[in-house]
């Protein structure tokens, strides 16, 4: 790892992490608000011929009208919340403009997320994805598509990863089963859909 807690395997114009970018104080009481404020459900995915509980709660937030398609199920986000709205003015001022996020909460280590890519069309050729995480750390892996070659990284509480330029295209991403975790993560995921009408 390097002094910003990245692994030196990954591309930096694709990812880029800072390890305390909101304090401890303040990631305690945005975690405590967005537990309160969304609109958590378990969803459903369509996987291997049928369709399946996700293993985490789900709520999807944004601007009006802006369907996001994803293991064939499409999602209409809610109103952004108060706490979304602070959280997404800090972003517009680092020169991200997100207008959705899909926000995961994982009970415990016991809820996971498997192998994927945010690679739909409508989050364009090149997505970038700005991943905050609040509650337990968890470990999150990359695994490169061609060589195969995985990364570790430790999401800490307060943290932001972002994901851009080739990372959708060139690796895949997951947050494995940490049964030793009996604490919650709570993870948003700001990105940006492009309009059909575009």
């Amino acid at each position: 790892m390097n002094s910003e807690g990245l692994d030196l395997r990954l591309p930096k114009e694709d990812f880029q992490y800072i390890g305390k970018w909101l304090t401890s104080e303040r990631a305690n009481v945005l975690q405590k608000a967005l537990a309160t404020e969304l609109n958590w459900q378990q969803g459903d995915v369509f996987i291997f011929g049928k369709w399946q509980k996700i293993p985490r709660l789900q709520a999807f937030h944004g601007d009006y009208g802006l369907g996001y398609t994803y293991s064939g199920k499409t999602l209409f986000p809610e109103p952004w919340t108060p706490s979304l709205l602070q959280i997404k003015a800090e972003l517009n001022q680092l020169g991200f403009f997100p207008n959705v996020v899909l926000a995961n909460l994982y009970r415990d280590g016991e809820d996971k997320m498997g192998w994927h890519r945010d690679n739909e069309p409508e989050l364009g050729d090149q997505p970038q994805i700005l991943s905050l995480s609040l509650g337990a750390a968890r470990d999150f892996q990359l695994r490169h598509r061609e060589t195969r070659t995985r990364v570790d990284l430790r999401l800490d509480h307060g943290s932001l990863l972002v994901m851009q330029g080739n990372s959708q295209q060139e690796w895949e991403h997951q947050l494995p089963p940490r049964k030793r975790c009996k604490e919650p993560r709570l993870n948003l995921t700001f990105r940006t859909i492009i309009p059909a009408s575009l």
